[in-house]
């Protein structure tokens, strides 16, 4: 009890702080001093990283696999055990941190925000739902002004353009474009807008449009729809059956599209650069081939950018990248909008957005104005030119350093070198889990992938020398690992 006091005054600390005119900075590094002192102090301090992992294992299911270490505290790039050991993170919480662990501003705001209003439901406005709506909408419109398809698209009233819809995960996000796809393809099936015959069918029954198709190799979440397009049988096969009504479709073929998106189907979901299948990009020829598909059957296509999207391609979304004509009618999204407070969103096109009612869908936590503030300080980051220049920089310095160190080995263990922006993948020529296990008793963390590959997501604002010292690192461990690669 006496700890959760503690930590109360210190919250509230910070926040009297930054209202009273102190940069967030300044009031940051006074509740750093305060909790350095060591009046702020938890019953979890004074326990051993064992006791702790015991604690776990006792108490927590068993859906992880973790090593034997407790990360306690981070500070830009870096995060540090209850050992006070340091790791350079290029995990980032797996894409989320963008802007860095205790990152300076996003402390002050949550502490601020804390002591005003963290929640309410949906049931009332707040302050901070619709300016995040707004700053994604207007960065989105801005950034890519050649859009004139799917979200780019104007209304019917010739201004109105994309509209948001806030979740608590990436997951929840996808489960809902989901949602509204289905709700969708009943519209255009009740519209009769698909030729004669076809139309006639669907309008005799308009839940036969409902089909969704996905593709190898990509990951959208592990709830029951979500895992449903997630076309991963180490994922699905314990839960089988999944939702009916969808079809896998081989990534970047463009041959066989027609042969799954037919009439009958009112969604398509990708990853413009898939993060868990491998880091893969996909084709301009391959996205262009969906968006005229979609376009011929009166079909959705959905762009998963919850790991590619907002600034991680050194874009402000991965498939500003392409050419218009690949632009989608929904953009899921999640990761690094509130740098590691739970939040999700799905943008839509003015069209889809005109066919959802109200009870339509709904959320608790969704919209809540604490992620909502966070997500306005660091969107609002993320989005300058300037900061996605850098991304692209840090990208260039990673991909050249990599190229250079593993080139003794490019061909051989290093199957290929492939990414963009600070999305990045190394693929072995066999399952690399001991250099992500050596790399960690060196100091840096890393996370795998699918096709044998390493994934590099270090925050968005982590510095080139930190860029090119994990680069190193992971020379040293390809260069140790060697001899005894099969």
């Amino acid at each position: 009890m006496g700890s959760l006091i503690r930590s109360t005054a210190s919250l509230g600390m910070l926040a009297a702080s930054a209202r009273q005119g102190l940069s967030v900075r300044n009031s940051y590094a006074l509740h750093r001093k305060y909790h350095a002192s060591g009046t702020l102090k938890s019953a979890e301090s004074s326990q051993s990283a064992s006791q702790i992992i015991n604690n776990a294992d006792t108490f927590i299911m068993k859906a992880y696999s973790r090593p034997d270490i407790v990360l306690s505290h981070g500070k830009g790039s870096y995060v540090y055990d209850t050992n006070n050991n340091e790791y350079l993170d290029f995990t980032a919480g797996i894409a989320v941190v963008a802007l860095g662990h205790g990152n300076a501003n996003v402390a002050a705001v949550v502490a601020d925000q804390a002591t005003k209003l963290v929640h309410c439901s949906n049931l009332y406005h707040n302050i901070w739902a619709p300016k995040l709506a707004h700053d994604i909408v207007t960065a989105t419109t801005e950034a890519y002004p050649q859009g004139t398809q799917g979200i780019y698209a104007k209304g019917s009233d010739g201004a109105s353009g994309p509209r948001m819809f806030f979740t608590n995960s990436g997951t929840e996000a996808n489960e809902g474009a989901l949602k509204f796809a289905r709700k969708y393809g009943k519209h255009v099936a009740e519209s009769g807008s698909l030729g004669k015959s076809t139309s006639e069918a669907l309008r005799g029954d308009p839940n036969l449009k409902c089909g969704i198709v996905s593709f190898t190799g990509g990951f959208h979440g592990r709830s029951m729809g979500a895992l449903s397009v997630t076309a991963n049988p180490k994922y699905q096969k314990p839960f089988a059956p999944l939702i009916p009504g969808v079809t896998t479709a081989e990534f970047n073929r463009t041959s066989e599209l027609g042969a799954f998106v037919d009439e009958r189907t009112c969604a398509v979901i990708v990853e413009p650069i898939q993060g868990e299948g491998g880091i893969n990009a996909a084709n301009v020829e391959f996205l262009q081939a969906l968006r005229r598909r979609c376009d011929q059957v009166g079909a959705l296509l959905i762009y998963d950018e919850i790991q590619c999207g907002i600034g991680r391609s050194g874009k402000l979304w991965a498939h500003q990248k392409y050419p218009s004509d690949c632009s989608p009618d929904i953009v899921t999204m999640a990761k690094p909008l509130a740098n590691g407070i739970p939040i999700g969103a799905i943008m839509v096109s003015d069209k889809v957005a005109n066919v959802i009612s109200v009870g339509d869908h709904g959320t608790t936590f969704g919209g809540n104005p604490l992620a909502c503030r966070v997500g306005c300080t660091v969107f609002g980051q993320i989005k300058e030119p300037a900061f996605l220049s850098n991304v692209e920089t840090a990208g260039k310095a990673l991909d050249q350093k990599l190229k250079q160190a593993l080139a003794p080995y490019i061909g051989k263990i290093v199957v290929d070198i492939r990414g963009t922006g600070l999305l990045r993948g190394i693929q072995f020529s066999s399952d690399p889990s001991k250099i992500v296990g050596l790399a960690r008793e060196k100091g840096l963390l890393l996370v795998g992938a699918g096709k044998n590959t390493i994934r590099l997501v270090p925050p968005l604002n982590t510095p080139v020398s930190d860029i090119k010292k994990g680069a190193a690192i992971i020379a040293e461990c390809v260069k140790e690992l060697a001899p005894e690669w099969n």
